[in-house]
């Protein structure tokens, strides 16, 4: 339980950091509280659709990860920031993220913020 409030903190922070950075990702809302309730729910959500969908993903795309050697991950990444975007909308969540190539760096924004938050945050390990 502890490691998944953890995760879901350290990708919160990843997401606020993208959200700073790049215009087009975008968190509206009426107060400091209520964004940051929302990235919660965002987190949430981005959580839940790396845990479900990613790796259907990459199964299905093992031989472009081969061929690209790895490369192929940014794309992956960025289309599962589009897919918790979409999620986001049909939620009524005012989160956000617009164009293909926003999604490339916010994904990469958020892995590399991500990778440093689970370094620096406590774990059960």
């Amino acid at each position: 339980m502890k490691n998944f409030v953890v995760k879901t903190i350290a990708n919160a922070g990843a997401l606020a950091v993208a959200v700073w950075l790049l215009d087009k990702i975008t968190l509206t809302g009426d107060n400091t509280a209520k964004k940051a309730g929302t990235l919660i729910v965002v987190a949430l959500i981005f959580g839940l659709v790396n845990w479900l969908v990613k790796p259907i993903v990459k199964v299905l795309t093992f031989p472009l990860f081969i061929l690209t050697l790895g490369l192929i991950t940014l794309v992956v990444n960025a289309l599962m920031l589009l897919l918790t975007s979409w999620v986001c909308g049909k939620l009524s969540l005012s989160f956000h993220v617009e164009g293909f190539w926003t999604a490339v760096l916010g994904g990469l924004i958020i892995s590399v913020v991500s990778w440093a938050l689970h370094m620096v945050l406590p774990d059960e390990d």
